[in-house]
C-alpha cells in the first residue's frame, strides 16, 4: 500500500497517512511513501499511521494518530509506554519482536556479504520485569504527559527522559521492565527528596543536587543496592535522605552516593561513599557468584544473562588445555566461565576499577588458573606489543557497541587463534569486523546465536563461533 504524495511539496510539519510494513535497525517503523522509505518514530509493522513529517530529505516522521491497528498490536503494560525513551516497541507481540530482531542479524551479515544461517533469537521469559539495573533521572523541568491535570507540578521530575529530549524528565511512577521493588524505591526517593526540599538537577543551568538514581538487584541472591548520585557531597542532606529511605525500606542491603561535580549527565561520580551495607551487592549466575559495586557494569539482564553465559562455554567448549584470552573482559564474567573448563585464561581490559572487581569475583569463586591484566592492552595488542601472556587457543572478543578498534582488528588478525567466539552487542557494526575477520583471517563462521537481553528494544545480542 503506498500513499501518493507529492514529495517536492512535502515539507517539515507536513502531515501524511504510511503503511508501517517493518522495523529498522533503530526500532522505527517503516513504509514506502512514492517510491521511498520513510522512518516513522512510534510505528509498528501492519498499522496504517497518520504522520508528522520530521525529516524531508530523509524522510522521517513520529505518528500522530494510529489510523489502522496492527494485527500484531497489544496493550502496553506501562502507563509512560507512548512518551518514555525506555521502550521502543511495548506495543508489539513479543514472538513478533523477536522474528524483527532476527530479521535485522541476517540483514547485517547480508550487508556485510556474509551468507550465514540465522536461527530463530531465544526470547526472553517473561519479558518483563528483566532488568537488574535501572538509572533514574531526576530533573528540574517535568515533561507533562496528555491528560494529566491543570497545575501539576513542574520543576521537578525523576525518571527516564522523554525520547528525542535531553532536557525534558518523564516522572516515572511505575515501569514495566525493572525488578518488583523497585516502583516502591523509585515512589520513595521521590517523596523523601521533596519532603527534605532537595532540590533537583537542572541540565541547563547546572545548579540543584540530586542527579541520578541508580537501583540495582541481584535475582539470584535478592540484595538490593540503592545508589545516589549527587553534583557536591552535602553530607548532612543526603545522610537525612538515606536514614529515611532505609526506614522505609529494610529490604535495601546497601546505599551508597556517588559524588558527580561536571557537566556531563553520567551516573556515576568522582568519588563515592558508603552510608549503608558493605557497598556491593552479590549476584549468582549459575555456579557463579558476582560482587557489583556502583560503577560495576555487569549484564541488566539476569536471566538473559545466565543463557548467555552458558552459549558462550557451549560454543567455547575448553577441554582442559587450552589457553583463553578475553579481550574486553569487564568484571571477568565471561572469564570466569571460561575458567571453569580452561587450563588457564586471561582477562584484558581498560578500566582498572572492572579489573580489580575482576579479580575480586575470581577470588570470590576460588578461581585461580583466571588472571587480569589492567591497562591499554588492547591497543598495545593492535600495536604488536608482546603482552606477558602465553598465545591463546581461542579468544573470546565482547567489544562495546562500536565494536573493535580498528588496531584490536588488525592484532587479531596477527595473533590468529584457532578459534574466535565473538559476542556482539550490536550486530551492526560487528559483522562487518566479523566478514574482515573471514576474508583476511582465513576464519569459517561455524555458527550465530542471537539471544535478547533487552525485549522491547531493537538490541540484540549475538554469540558468534569463528574457526580457522
Amino acid at each position: 500500500m503506498e500513499m501518493p504524495y507529492d514529495l517536492p511539496l512535502m515539507k517539515r510539519g507536513a502531515e501524511i497517512e504510511v503503511l508501517i510494513d517493518r522495523l529498522d535497525r533503530k526500532g522505527r517503523g517503516t513504509g514506502s511513501v512514492d517510491g521511498r522509505t520513510m522512518a516513522v518514530r512510534g510505528g509498528l509493522p501492519g498499522q496504517v499511521v497518520r504522520v508528522r513529517v520530521t525529516r524531508r530529505r530523509r524522510l522521517e516522521g513520529y505518528v500522530l494518530e494510529v489510523v489502522t491497528r496492527s494485527p500484531h498490536e497489544v496493550d502496553a503494560r506501562c502507563p509512560h509506554s507512548g512518551s518514555c525513551g525506555g521502550c521502543a516497541f511495548q506495543q508489539l507481540a513479543y514472538p513478533v519482536q523477536l522474528t524483527a530482531l532476527r530479521e535485522q542479524v541476517g540483514n547485517a551479515f547480508a550487508a556485510a556479504g556474509l551468507e550465514v544461517v540465522v536461527p530463530e533469537v531465544i526470547g526472553c521469559d517473561p519479558p518483563f520485569g528483566y532488568r537488574n539495573k535501572m538509572d533514574f533521572t531526576f530533573g528540574a523541568t517535568r515533561w507533562v504527559e496528555v491528560g494529566e491535570p491543570e497545575g501539576v507540578e513542574r520543576d521537578f521530575a525523576l525518571g527516564m527522559h522523554v525520547s528525542g529530549r535531553f532536557d525534558r524528565v518523564l516522572d516515572i511512577q511505575s515501569c514495566a521492565l525493572h525488578f518488583d521493588e523497585a516502583d516502591g524505591l523509585l515512589t520513595s526517593a521521590r517523596e523523601v527528596a521533596r519532603a527534605h526540599g532537595l532540590p533537583p538537577w537542572d541540565v541547563l543551568r547546572h545548579t540543584g543536587l540530586l542527579r541520578h538514581l541508580v537501583l540495582r538487584k541481584g535475582f539470584g541472591t535478592g540484595e538490593i543496592m540503592v545508589d545516589l548520585v549527587t553534583s557536591e557531597d552535602a553530607g548532612p542532606s543526603v545522610d537525612r535522605w538515606a536514614e529515611a529511605m532505609l526506614e522505609r525500606h529494610p529490604e535495601v542491603t546497601t546505599l551508597v552516593q556517588n559524588v558527580n561535580t561536571r557537566p556531563a549527565s553520567v551516573a556515576f561520580g568522582e568519588r563515592e561513599r558508603v552510608i549503608h551495607g558493605p557497598g556491593v551487592i552479590t549476584e549468582r549466575i549459575g555456579d557463579l557468584a558476582f560482587n557489583i559495586s556502583a560503577n560495576s557494569f555487569f549484564q541488566t539482564n539476569s536471566r538473559q544473562a545466565a543463557v548467555l553465559f552458558s552459549l558462550v562455554s557451549e560454543l567455547a567448549a575448553p577441554t582442559g588445555d587450552e589457553v583463553v584470552w578475553d579481550l574486553y573482559c569487564g568484571t571477568g564474567a565471561l572469564s570466569l566461565a571460561a575458567a571453569r573448563t580452561a587450563r588457564e585464561v586471561w582477562g584484558f581490559e581498560l578500566v582498572d576499577a572492572a579489573v580489580a572487581d575482576a579479580r575480586g569475583n575470581a577470588a570470590l569463586n576460588d578461581l585461580s588458573n583466571v588472571h587480569f591484566i589492567a591497562g591499554d592492552v588492547l591497543a598495545s595488542l593492535g600495536e604488536g606489543v608482546s603482552l606477558d601472556a602465553p598465545p591463546p587457543d581461542l579468544a573470546i572478543v565482547d567489544p562495546p557497541r562500536a565494536g573493535l578498534h580498528p588496531k584490536v582488528l588488525s592484532g587479531l588478525l596477527r595473533l590468529a587463534p584457532p578459534r574466535i567466539v565473538y559476542v556482539s552487542c550490536n550486530i551492526h557494526a560487528s559483522a562487518p569486523q566479523i566478514a574482515t575477520l573471514v576474508a583476511e583471517g582465513g576464519y569459517d563462521v561455524e555458527c550465530v546465536r542471537p539471544v535478547d537481553m533487552f525485549p522491547h528494544t531493537p538490541h540484540v545480542e549475538c554469540v558468534v563461533a569463528l574457526r580457522r
